[in-house]
């Protein structure tokens, strides 16, 4: 805050100025995201709709458990291997191509306003997030394992099983055993 010459009270009074506005919403103690579109329709709904084959994934679907406290400007979505990246004005969306199984297993839908979300599992999410932690840090992904697990969100067994399906089990095995010791 003190790079950009603002003070916590102002940046406390800006933002509940943008929650009163509507502008912006809060989404949890000290976390806000930009508020859905007019219609009320949930972005993540609408970027799975927008998308029939797209799954929520990576940085959305930590946002989507409220693992961490990463909160994403763009819908982060899967795709099988070779599936096609449409073009989608709104929200704006990065695609990720995961391959058959690691695509198909750990998915879930869960009911938001607007419609129906597909994402993936708190296991598989972590999971996806150690597979790709060159793309979103690793630091992002060990901290959404420690909520996970301090959340008792999932299990060993879960976190392993789906480690195996991502074939990172020899990359997250020790971050698992150290945070869980804990």
């Amino acid at each position: 805050f003190s790079n950009l010459g603002l003070s916590r009270a102002t940046l406390f009074r800006a933002l509940q100025t943008l929650v009163t506005s509507g502008e912006v919403q809060r989404v949890q103690h000290g976390r806000y995201q930009q508020a859905t579109i007019s219609d009320g329709v949930d972005p993540w709904v609408l970027a799975t709709r927008a998308v029939p084959d797209g799954v929520l994934c990576l940085l959305s679907a930590l946002a989507f458990h409220e693992l961490g406290t990463q909160l994403p400007a763009d819908v982060w979505l899967a795709l099988p291997k070779s599936a096609y990246r449409p073009q989608i004005d709104y929200p704006p969306i990065r695609f990720v191509h995961f391959s058959d199984l690691a695509f198909s297993a750990g998915q879930e839908e869960h009911l938001r306003t607007g419609g129906v979300v597909r994402g993936y599992s708190v296991a598989k999410t972590l999971a996806d997030c150690f597979k790709f932690r060159n793309r979103i840090g690793v630091d992002v992904a060990v901290e959404a394992l420690k909520d996970a697990v301090h959340q008792r969100r999932t299990t060993i067994n879960e976190l392993m099983a789906m480690a195996r399906v991502c074939r990172v089990q020899a990359v997250m095995a020790p971050y698992v055993e150290t945070i869980a010791a804990h």
